[in-house]
């Protein structure tokens, strides 16, 4: 029977140290082997926190790592270059991105999302920026959520 471990890592930064090691440990697996296939596979997320899916047989002690997508608000931060999002998102902005940032995070998500396409995941993403405190090209995100609606921006799959 397959043994699952999730986890999140810092992308690029996995270490033997807790909470991976001691959850491999008792597994038998390769540790080293598996941190570098870790690290190899999460090095384009550095500096964000990236759930890591370790599944292991056993038997075997062969082992396969599946990657998600970081929380849409790292991926917001990493795009507009903050550490964190605003205290106080209606009082204190604290940056703005494009209409095509706000697609490329979208793109990023769509595949770990319930969202049916790529305007849907669109407007997730703005929700987030509302809750963060990030303007998008210089309006609060509901704006665009409301012409995306009324169809005067036009998202394309």
């Amino acid at each position: 029977m397959v043994q699952s471990i999730e986890v999140l890592v810092e992308g690029g930064k996995a270490t033997p140290g807790p909470p991976l090691g001691p959850q491999l440990g008792p597994l038998g697996v390769n540790i080293p082997q598996v941190i570098k296939e870790i690290n190899e596979k999460t090095k384009d997320y550095a500096g964000m926190q990236v759930p890591v899916k370790i599944s292991v047989d056993p038997k075997t002690k062969q082992f396969t790592i599946t990657v998600g997508t970081p929380p849409t608000s790292a991926l917001v931060k990493k795009e507009i270059g903050v550490e964190k999002g605003s205290g106080n998102p209606k009082a204190n902005k604290v940056g703005d991105l494009n209409i095509e940032q706000i697609k490329k995070i979208a793109r990023m998500k769509i595949r770990d999302s319930l969202s049916p396409n790529i305007e849907k995941m669109v407007m997730e993403v703005l929700g987030t920026c509302v809750s963060m405190g990030v303007t998008v090209e210089g309006q609060d995100p509901r704006e665009i959520q409301k012409k995306i609606m009324n169809k005067e921006i036009k998202i394309e799959e």
